[in-house]
């Protein structure tokens, strides 16, 4: 008989990609209680303010992490893929200081906080695995607050689908003909700083150039060394051969 493999062994894939975890931490993370539950785009999985109980693992489709302005002005300051964990900021903190969304329809394992917490200060390696995990996170931060600060337009939105393509491919979410890029052209915008209008343009600048293949919303990479020397990219910043004992 096949097994049925957890709905939390996306996590512990994710979790893998920077740390190391023996079978018994992997069967502690995997017997962790969780709720199942499918939510609609641009639902919050977090709001400014709550106090959150819950962990949640994006499970299928897309999310992210936005600020507003008082005025309501709005900046996305990270995107999510399946198998990431969107609460590990809050596991320690009582109030959330921002805002999560889902993108697109998306299949979401919540976890109680408290439950985590308790595995995470029994077992030294989850602990360190969960605490690299947020750093790396910290450290893309960084990237996009440089991105958008001080690279044009061009550099700014190829360095964008550069990430997005290394990020999904960790995770073996991509195809030989690239990725379905989940986001319209307002909401990449909002993630870079820029106007729907000019992002248009320099979509159709990328395309024009050879850069990016586009049909819809499917990008493809005819000349990927090509995109990233534009987007001047290099992914030590994703930490991708991060492995501690």
């Amino acid at each position: 008989m096949a097994t049925t493999l957890s709905p939390l062994a996306l996590m512990v894939r994710k979790l893998e990609t920077h740390a190391v975890l023996d079978d018994g931490d992997r069967k502690a993370l995997l017997a962790l209680p969780y709720t199942l539950r499918t939510f609609e785009p641009s639902s919050y999985l977090v709001r400014e303010g709550d106090a959150p109980d819950q962990c949640a693992v994006l499970l299928s489709g897309f999310a992210y992490r936005q600020k507003l302005t008082g005025a309501g002005m709005r900046q996305i300051v990270s995107l999510h893929i399946p198998g990431e964990p969107l609460d590990f900021q809050h596991l320690f903190l009582d109030v959330a200081d921002h805002n999560v969304q889902t993108l697109t329809r998306a299949e979401v394992a919540t976890i109680p906080r408290s439950a985590l917490r308790e595995l995470a200060r029994n077992r030294a390696a989850i602990s360190n695995a969960i605490f690299v995990n947020t750093l790396v996170e910290g450290s893309i931060f960084r990237e996009w607050i440089l991105n958008i600060g001080r690279r044009d337009a061009r550099s700014r939105l190829a360095h964008f689908l550069c990430e997005f393509a290394i990020r999904l491919d960790m995770q073996g979410l991509t195809g030989a003909d690239g990725y379905e890029l989940p986001m319209s052209q307002e909401q990449l915008g909002d993630a870079l700083g820029l106007t729907a209008v000019h992002v248009n343009r320099t979509i159709k600048s990328l395309e024009a150039d050879g850069l990016i293949g586009r049909n819809r919303r499917r990008i493809s990479f005819p000349q990927w060394d090509a995109l990233r020397e534009l987007a001047d990219f290099s992914s030590r910043y994703l930490h991708l051969a991060q492995q501690t004992s």
